[in-house]
């Protein structure tokens, strides 16, 4: 009743401007910050609508209020991987510059030039990345860059546009970038001069084609190629990683066979505060037919928790047991000792418990797993993406990623249990180490 209300009060001159009114349409994350930034970076999953916003940005710095005043810009550079996808995506696409212009105020096309220029004299100048010299000698006062992550010439094109940013009081730049673990994203990210909005792909369903979310979600859901293409989310990997982006990409599969065993590892928290450190649950399997080099083992699910009772964890862990038809849970029993077993059997009297406990550190702990997973000897189901991103965390030098890889740990426990623990000799039948 209000959105009717409020179109019945619009005069017909009102209802034919309402399209070209990014504010009314758009979506938070769509829409510029406030305050005083130098560079606007929309991280997006495909189809989030950053095009659309980064097209309407543009318009919002050449606009003025009327179709001859002037806006805040009037020279922009339109900045792509190639001069192709510029012109056919952020300038003609179905989101780009032209068709979210209002007739009056749509830009003319200038293929000789490369430039658009709208009817107030504001010009826009295309550039490809290919082409860093490109950039040298032109100057603006606004610049809108497109898929920054993909550019093989990242920095140097960034450099040079940086230089040309030199008109205006307050040149300023919007990109818009699926994103991917390159230096230069991850540098603009930390900068106090850069402000961030986020989407998955999901966020913009309503204008997406039908069907298209159900099928990229059912194929790509919880990979790591899903967690970067659909969530938006940087996947950052370590230098000197235990598992880099390709063995984490190679131990994925689709089917899985029988097992001989399956168990359940958990990582308990210190404490049950939303502030602490999650609980790691991993659930794993082990197909053990002949000898223990050729036995493969198979991570099935993560149904790690956050911030929760131990109780709420205790239940989370043996539910995940009775799921998966588990023979045994192994939880370390570094942090709080008796009272991990005291808090599962509180839950179920008769769970099959094993208590290990960590006398190593976690790289010591983690490199003999990441060996198997480089020898092609565990597998990963789908839908493991938060394991993976901890997983490329893990380096040489300990664990770069925030907080603690309770994720991880569990994972080393599972994997210690079903592969290496059967060819090792164990110093007590009790308490393992590792």
């Amino acid at each position: 009743m209000v959105q009717a209300a409020f179109l019945d009060d619009l005069s017909e001159s009102e209802l034919m401007a309402l399209p070209f009114l990014w504010e009314f349409w758009a979506m938070p994350h769509q829409l510029a910050p406030e305050g005083d930034w130098r560079t606007w970076v929309i991280l997006g999953g495909r189809g989030a609508g950053k095009t659309r916003a980064g097209a309407e940005w543009v318009r919002a710095q050449v606009e003025g209020a009327g179709p001859d005043d002037a806006g805040p810009c009037h020279r922009i550079a339109l900045v792509g991987e190639t001069v192709d996808q510029v012109r056919e995506v952020m300038v003609f696409g179905e989101s780009g510059i032209l068709a979210c212009s209002p007739p009056d105020r749509r830009p003319e096309w200038h293929a000789g030039r490369k430039q658009l220029i709208w009817p107030n004299g504001a010009i826009a100048q295309v550039f490809s990345a290919h082409d860093p010299e490109g950039l040298r000698g032109p100057q603006f006062d606004g610049a809108w860059v497109d898929e920054l992550a993909k550019w093989k010439k990242a920095r140097d094109t960034w450099d040079m546009l940086q230089f040309g940013l030199r008109l205006g009081d307050d040149p300023r730049v919007c990109v818009t970038t699926t994103p991917r673990n390159i230096g230069l994203l991850k540098e603009l990210l930390e900068r106090d001069s850069t402000v961030a909005t986020h989407a998955p792909t999901e966020a913009n369903k309503a204008n997406l084609a039908r069907g298209f979310l159900e099928e990229v979600q059912a194929r790509y859901a919880g990979t790591r190629l899903g967690r970067q293409e659909l969530d938006g989310v940087l996947i950052d990997e370590a230098e000197g990683a235990l598992w880099t982006p390709g063995t984490l990409e190679a131990a994925r599969v689709a089917a899985l066979p029988e097992f001989s065993r399956i168990v359940v590892a958990v990582d308990p928290p210190v404490s049950g505060k939303a502030s602490s450190d999650a609980c790691g649950i991993v659930v794993a399997g082990v197909v053990s037919d002949g000898p223990v080099q050729d036995w493969c083992a198979y991570v099935l699910e993560d149904a790690t928790v956050q911030g929760v009772s131990p109780d709420t964890w205790a239940r989370a862990a043996v539910a995940a047991m009775e799921r998966w038809g588990a023979e045994k849970l192994v939880a370390e029993v570094n942090q709080g000792g008796d009272l991990v077993e005291e808090v599962i059997r509180q839950v179920d009297a008769l769970v099959p418990l094993k208590k290990v406990h960590a006398s190593k550190g976690k790289t010591a702990r983690a490199e003999p797993v990441a060996a198997l997973y480089e020898q092609g000897r565990v597998r990963h189901a789908r839908g493991l993406g938060a394991l993976e991103g901890e997983m490329s965390q893990m380096t040489l030098k300990g664990f770069e990623g925030k907080g603690s890889p309770d994720r991880v740990d569990a994972l080393v426990w599972a994997i210690n249990e079903l592969m290496i623990a059967p060819a090792a000799k164990w110093r007590s039948p009790q308490v393992r180490t590792l």
